[in-house]
């Protein structure tokens, strides 16, 4: 990476290290659920590892005070961003009561928080995306200056709610950003066998709006062109489509094992090009990062972690008569 680019991006150099420390505690969470779900504790984990960089960056572009998102069910470091706390993912991964996201009766990556404006997520894929443009639809009704927000991966732009979202966008010009994040597979099929066009970003051209496609391991490119669209949706000049491109470093889930549809040579590959680590680099190269402080954010990261996991793991599961609350409308 270039010297000094965030600086040109308008970016401090606390700014950058607040996102790397924000990357860093999402991978910090992820790598914890992993051992929680390993060792019996927690049922499941959908991973965001390999791609931090890109949903720290498009976060970090958006108004935290008034946007909405609407993540996909990988956005840990978007949905931290915005205000979600080590103890809530943790109390999701938990199912516990006092989950945010549905009170323990969801599984974990279904985010939704109302104080954050983190619109709930359900589980078939890209459902997010049509509920994103009503918004959008209905900030511009009320003359409400906020921008729409969210996220899919790649196979998710071959359902229908992605075409008929941004359809529906690019005719009225409505302030929605699309982010898609392409890690290559969707579950185990690859790319080459999920798109006909080379790349997601091709088909915002069909929907009258920009496309572009940047490298997903990059959070400062992903910033860039994220902003761009930010702020040309708050312009009242419509809807745009980004694409990072980046790896998925795990398994599609926890019940799934990649390694029957991905050799060893590309995992390795994937690994060498974690985006944590040259983002690290880029930190060093400009005077902004050492072991000391590595070693600092590293141990407040880690104590966040440490208690989150004990504080979720002794709260109260939720009472069973309170499975259908919200579910169904009562008298």
């Amino acid at each position: 990476m270039t010297l000094n680019r965030h600086a040109e991006l308008g970016l401090s150099d606390q700014q950058v290290l607040d996102m790397y420390e924000m990357m860093l505690l999402a991978r910090r969470i992820d790598e914890r659920m992993w051992l929680l779900n390993r060792s019996g504790k927690i049922p499941f984990v959908i991973s965001c590892q390999g791609q931090e960089a890109a949903q720290i960056g498009a976060a970090f572009a958006l108004d935290r005070e008034k946007d909405y998102i609407l993540p996909y069910y990988r956005d840990l470091g978007v949905v931290l961003t915005f205000g979600m706390t080590p103890t809530e993912i943790m109390l999701s991964g938990f199912a516990k009561a006092e989950d945010p996201n549905s009170g323990g009766r969801q599984m974990p990556g279904h985010f939704g928080q109302k104080k954050n404006r983190i619109v709930t997520g359900s589980s078939p894929v890209t459902t997010q995306v049509p509920h994103a443009v009503g918004i959008a639809l209905a900030a511009r009704m009320e003359k409400n200056n906020i921008v729409s927000f969210v996220s899919f991966g790649e196979g998710s732009s071959n359902q229908g709610d992605f075409h008929e979202g941004l359809n529906f966008a690019g005719v009225h010009k409505l302030p929605v950003v699309f982010l898609c994040e392409n890690n290559q597979y969707a579950i185990s099929v690859p790319i080459d066998k999920q798109l006909a066009c080379a790349k997601v970003s091709d088909r915002a051209i069909g929907y009258g709006m920009p496309g572009v496609t940047v490298d997903g391991k990059d959070p400062l490119e992903v910033y860039k062109v994220m902003k761009e669209a930010v702020d040309r949706a708050r312009r009242g000049e419509g809807p745009s489509l980004i694409e990072t491109i980046s790896h998925r470093l795990t398994s599609h889930s926890s019940d799934d094992d990649d390694r029957s549809y991905r050799t060893e040579d590309e995992l390795t590959k994937a690994r060498s090009e974690d985006p944590i680590q040259l983002f690290e680099a880029y930190l060093r190269d400009n005077g902004l990062l050492d072991e000391q402080v590595k070693k600092e954010i590293n141990d407040r990261i880690m104590k966040q972690v440490n208690e989150a996991t004990d504080y979720a793991e002794k709260a109260p599961y939720p009472n069973p008569e309170d499975a259908l609350t919200f579910v169904y409308a009562t008298e």
